[in-house]
């Protein structure tokens, strides 16, 4: 299994809407992906631990092997009345429609440890960024609204090549060619895409600041935030 940028893209989607209740096709929707493609992503995505499944495995029909109903009323009678009562449950709340389940009813959910480990310190590697000539379009890295006010003007600006921009900088290829799009729907996701960027193509200080930032944002939980990679 081999894990695809937007196998990435989905899962930072998901950090970005936190609690907020889910359905594939608003996944796909806000994305720019097709249905099946958000399926595919959120299956690599458990594969290869950026996810965490939100609903345990439906139980067997039969634990005791397919000769259990020869055994009686014995069998049965010994079986707690509570675990009938607890299957039907699940199965009701697996039959309600997406849209109805509450957050914690969404099929996933990120894996934040995993997850910020990887931003941090892998994905840079597995999808290294692609600078283009000067080109006009939607700002990112230091020059997104992430960094607004952080670094003085008259630094290289940096963009996602887009028929619509608005800034004309250093080209880099996005993580996905939906990214552009799919920021423009979520600041939130803009904000993780954009300092996700700033570890690509930023310098020291930027790159400094991207760590500390993603951290929070992908695992505020962590006791400590990260500051770089650490050698010996």
């Amino acid at each position: 299994m081999q894990l695809k940028p937007q196998d990435f893209l989905v899962a930072l989607k998901l950090v970005a809407w936190g609690a907020q209740r889910w359905t594939y096709a608003r996944l796909a929707q806000e994305l720019g992906i097709s249905v099946s493609e958000a399926h595919a992503c959120i299956k690599r995505g458990l594969l290869a631990g950026l996810l965490l499944p939100n609903r345990e495995a439906a139980p067997a029909a039969s634990a005791a092997g397919p000769g259990a109903h020869h055994m009686g009323s014995d069998v049965a009678a010994q079986e707690p009345v509570g675990i009938y009562r607890v299957t039907r449950k699940r199965v009701r709340r697996a039959a309600l429609a997406d849209d109805e389940q509450g957050p914690d009813d969404n099929p996933v959910r990120p894996h934040a440890r995993n997850l910020a480990e990887f931003a941090l310190h892998g994905a840079k590697y597995a999808f290294p960024a692609v600078k283009l000539p000067l080109v006009a379009g939607v700002p990112t890295s230091h020059s997104a609204p992430a960094f607004a006010g952080v670094f003085a003007p008259g630094s290289t600006d940096f963009v996602w090549p887009h028929p619509n921009g608005t800034v004309r900088g250093v080209g880099i290829e996005p993580l996905h060619p939906a990214v552009p799009f799919a920021a423009m729907q979520d600041a939130k996701l803009y904000d993780l895409l954009a300092l996700f960027d700033a570890l690509r193509v930023g310098k020291a200080r930027e790159r400094g600041m991207a760590l500390g930032r993603l951290q929070a944002l992908i695992d505020p939980e962590s006791s400590t935030q990260a500051k770089g990679p650490s050698y010996g």
